[in-house]
């Protein structure tokens, strides 16, 4: 085993300007053992990088993702994972076998079948916002103008949120994920007004029940009301940005390879390579465990790192092209073990539509500045782009 606790880097590692994924990642993979590193408050964690690696630690019971254990993880300067005593129902932040209750009552919710069922509302909803990028005389941030507002609306429609109250919700959760310009004042009253607003929706399903996501979870009874508020809130906020992130590097991708626009492989191939949950997969080691010859001792906090596996070559060949040729199916983009992600099969399809639709449409989509002078995500734990300037 190997002990590198005297050769410590800081962490996280993005620069404005520099190539994401850091450039880093590499060399990490080529020591033995784990990396040492210090998190931007001093607290150590130890960085996983390779994909065989990454895998391991996702699936090992030792590892927990429960926040209130000794050394979990903080990237942020703000934010993190909540508690159940500060969100009732934030069940990402839970281990098996709490985890399990909550996921057992979605998974149908997302499943092939119901997303395929899904398919002609994701359709109209992306027509609809295409519609309305068209309607902008040329210009647009893309952003802004279409990848935020297409999962938000299709997650809406999901949960059952009435037409009347998107855009409170929309405006809500945009606060909630925007580290760059919003305060830590800002994000907690927006949390406070979300959740009032959402108890107040699942009363209403609760006298009044539909088709719809929340209405069918809460007649199981496996989730109580209060915990409802906060698995609604984790759905709206996990079905809005990351999905959104992913559709506007995607767009970026594509018109750089436009050899690709319209090949049925793209998705899983983008998700790999702009691996934009980098920094997600926060954990800590409730027992001694080795990974990759590195023992990591109980209540040391763990960053398995997405974007490092995916772009590691002993898993992908030419890991730094994008190249949908590829099997991508292996990558980790979306998690691993009992943790991975619930709503994929939703955004596989969302992506799915919104770059055949919007590309079929809008065909001389262009960018308005040069690829190096974007405004990509350096803040917070997801990767992206603030805006896209876009026009046709």
């Amino acid at each position: 085993m190997t002990d590198v606790r005297s050769n410590v880097v800081d962490f996280p590692l993005r620069r404005r300007g520099e190539p994401f994924p850091p450039g880093e990642y590499a060399g990490m993979r080529e020591r033995e053992g784990l990396v040492r590193a210090h998190l931007p408050s001093g607290q150590p964690v130890w960085l996983v990088s390779r994909h065989e690696d990454v895998r391991a630690l996702l699936t090992d019971p030792r590892i927990s993702a429960d926040p209130t254990n000794e050394g979990f993880p903080k990237v942020a300067r703000t934010g993190g994972v909540p508690t159940q005593e500060e969100i009732p129902g934030w069940f990402v932040g839970l281990d098996p076998p709490d985890h399990d209750r909550f996921r057992k009552v979605l998974i149908p919710e997302f499943s092939v079948p119901r997303v395929r069922k899904w398919r002609p509302t994701i359709q109209a909803t992306v027509d609809e916002c295409v519609d309305e990028l068209l309607a902008r005389d040329g210009a647009a941030d893309l952003v802004a103008d279409f990848a935020l507002p297409v999962p938000s609306r299709i997650i809406c429609t999901i949960l059952g949120v009435p037409y009347a109250d998107r855009d409170f919700f929309e405006s809500r959760t945009r606060t909630l994920v925007n580290l760059a310009d919003t305060t830590e004042a800002e994000r907690a009253e927006a949390v406070r007004q979300l959740l009032r607003h959402i108890n107040r929706l699942i009363a209403i399903k609760r006298k009044w029940p539909a088709d719809d996501l929340i209405s069918r979870v809460l007649d199981t009874g496996v989730i109580s009301q209060e915990e409802m508020s906060g698995v609604v809130m984790l759905l709206l906020i996990a079905g809005h940005e990351t999905t959104a992130n992913n559709i506007a590097l995607g767009v970026v991708t594509l018109l750089s390879n436009p050899q690709w626009i319209g090949d049925d492989r793209i998705v899983d191939e983008l998700v790999r390579f702009h691996s934009v949950a980098d920094l997600v997969a926060m954990r800590t080691a409730v027992a001694d465990i080795e990974i990759g010859g590195q023992l990591i001792r109980a209540g040391e906090g763990v960053m398995p790192l997405i974007a490092a596996a995916n772009h590691d070559s002993c898993a992908f060949e030419r890991p730094q092209e994008f190249d949908p040729a590829r099997s991508a199916r292996g990558h980790v983009g979306f998690g691993f073990g009992v943790h991975q992600c619930l709503g994929q099969n939703l955004v596989r399809a969302e992506m799915d539509c919104v770059y055949r639709t919007l590309f079929e449409r809008v065909p001389d989509l262009r960018l308005t500045r040069p690829v190096e002078e974007l405004p990509f995500k350096y803040d917070g734990t997801l990767f992206g782009l603030h805006s896209l300037p876009v026009g046709w």
